[in-house]
């Protein structure tokens, strides 16, 4: 049985609910406005450390909308943090993955709320798998583009919105600045929670993909229509199926995130810090 969750009333406005939410993240945290957001993926759970001063930590189940995290390795809290430069960033770690069976709504909501809350940019960053061979477990590898194989879109009614710069060229280049060495890929959602078998990485390498997955590109939509500028950054925690020889796992994606998160934590802020 699902939680109970005003998103699930199909008549409730999902820009309502965020506008809630970040109602009573501005009474929890004292702050009354947030100016970049992050969802922090398998692997970048401690950026939130490199970032600034956490001044106040909250269970997102205290905010209207949001789900209890059903994920290991994801906290399933909300973060107010003190950037040095004295912006605030809202941390998220309760990210709703579509395979939950929640709906889509939930899935957009934290992108929502965030928008709501103040935020002009959002960091979208998740755990992947990688196709081009010599990306090893640990790369951080930039989001260039992304293709949407859900079937689905956090998108309602006849709302049309332009995708062509989803994933922001001049945030790209800030972290490119940052990092010279970091690569960029086209991302690829499935809709999980099952890992692609050889066969659809193969196909996903031929339709011009270059990273798997299982959220992102949903949360990304939203951001866009709520007017964000949005980065996308994907940790490579393992190759795809067929590119590896060895069978996948979840403990598997785990491992790469703890070796790298110190690493790419510390990139991640230098990278907040320049935006």
């Amino acid at each position: 049985m699902h939680d109970a969750n005003p998103l699930d009333d199909p008549a409730a406005d999902p820009f309502e609910i965020a506008r809630r939410a970040a109602a009573r993240i501005a009474e929890l945290t004292g702050a009354e406005h947030h100016d970049v957001a992050l969802t922090l993926g398998s692997g970048w759970g401690r950026t939130a450390e490199f970032l600034g001063e956490t001044t106040h930590e909250i269970a997102a189940t205290e905010v209207p909308g949001f789900t209890a995290s059903a994920v290991v390795g994801h906290a399933g809290t909300l973060r107010s943090v003190l950037l040095p430069d004295g912006r605030r960033a809202l941390v998220i770690g309760a990210r709703t993955h579509y395979y939950e069976g929640y709906g889509v709504r939930r899935v957009a909501h934290s992108v929502r709320t965030a928008a709501a809350a103040g935020a002009t940019t959002m960091i979208l960053t998740n755990g992947a798998g990688g196709i081009r061979e010599h990306w090893a477990a640990g790369t951080p590898v930039l989001i260039s583009d992304h293709i949407n194989l859900t079937a689905d879109s956090p998108l309602e009614g006849a709302t049309f919105v332009d995708l062509t710069d989803l994933y922001s060229a001049r945030l790209r280049a800030v972290a490119r600045e940052v990092d010279p060495g970091l690569e960029e890929g086209v991302y690829v959602q499935f809709r999980g929670p099952h890992y692609e078998t050889p066969a659809e990485v193969r196909m996903a390498r031929t339709i011009g993909g270059d990273i798997v997955g299982m959220s992102t590109a949903l949360e990304a939509i939203a951001a866009r229509e709520a007017g964000m500028e949005v980065l996308g950054l994907s940790l490579i925690t393992n190759l795809a199926a067929g590119i590896q020889a060895t069978p996948l796992s979840h403990e598997e994606v785990l491992e790469a995130g703890r070796a790298a998160e110190p690493v790419i934590g510390a990139m991640l802020a230098r990278i907040i810090a320049a935006i």
